[in-house]
C-alpha cells in the first residue's frame, strides 16, 4: 500500500511513525517488508559485537516500543496493519540472527538469516498465521513477525550446527 501525501505526513509527523516505518525504510514503493528486513541488518552489525544478553534486551525493548509505535500509526492511518510499518521486520530479523551470536560464522550466513526470515514471514506457518489473523493492534503487528523470526532462528541454528558437524 502506497501512502498519499497526507498519510505520509500523518506517519512521519510523529516520532512513533519514524520508528514504525523503520526510519523510512517502510516507505519503499517496492516490497517495504523486504526493505525493512534489509535495513534491519545495519543496526544488527552494530549489535553483533554485544553480549547476547544485551542483544536480547535490545530486542525485547524494541518489541515493546514497536507495539506502541505500531498502535500510533494504526490510529493515525485508521488501517489495521499498514505496510509502512516495518519495525516488526526489524525485530523479527534480529531474532532470526540470534544464532550468529552463539555460532559465529562467515558473513554470508547473515544473508541466510535474512532469506530464512523473509521466507517464514511470507509463508506464515502456524502460529504466525494465527497471530496475523487473530491478534489485533500493535501487539498483533509485532507478534507474527517475532514468531517468524523464531522459526528462522531455529532453522538457522540447525543449519549452523549441521555445517559444523554437530554441537562442537
Amino acid at each position: 500500500m502506497r501512502l498519499d501525501g497526507d498519510q505520509r505526513r500523518a506517519v512521519l509527523s510523529h516520532p512513533a511513525g519514524w520508528i514504525a516505518s523503520g526510519f523510512g525504510s517502510g516507505l519503499s514503493p517496492f516490497a517495504p517488508g523486504t526493505a525493512g528486513s534489509a535495513a534491519a541488518l545495519l543496526p544488527w552489525l552494530l549489535m553483533y559485537e554485544l553480549p547476547i544478553v544485551v542483544v536480547a534486551a535490545i530486542i525485547l525493548l524494541s518489541f515493546v516500543i514497536g507495539i506502541w509505535a505500531s498502535n500510533v500509526v494504526i490510529d493515525r492511518l485508521q488501517i489495521s496493519d499498514p505496510g509502512v510499518i516495518v519495525w516488526d521486520e526489524f525485530v523479527g530479523q534480529w531474532i532470526a540472527c540470534l544464532p550468529l551470536l552463539v555460532w559465529p560464522a562467515h558473513w554470508a550466513w547473515l544473508l541466510v538469516a535474512f532469506l530464512l526470515f523473509r521466507l517464514f514471514d511470507v509463508i506464515k506457518p502456524w502460529p504466525c498465521s494465527w497471530a496475523d489473523r487473530r491478534v489485533k493492534g500493535g501487539f498483533g503487528v509485532m507478534l507474527d513477525d517475532a514468531l517468524a523470526g523464531v522459526y528462522a532462528a531455529l532453522m538457522l541454528a540447525m543449519l549452523l550446527v549441521f555445517q559444523r558437524g554437530g554441537f562442537v
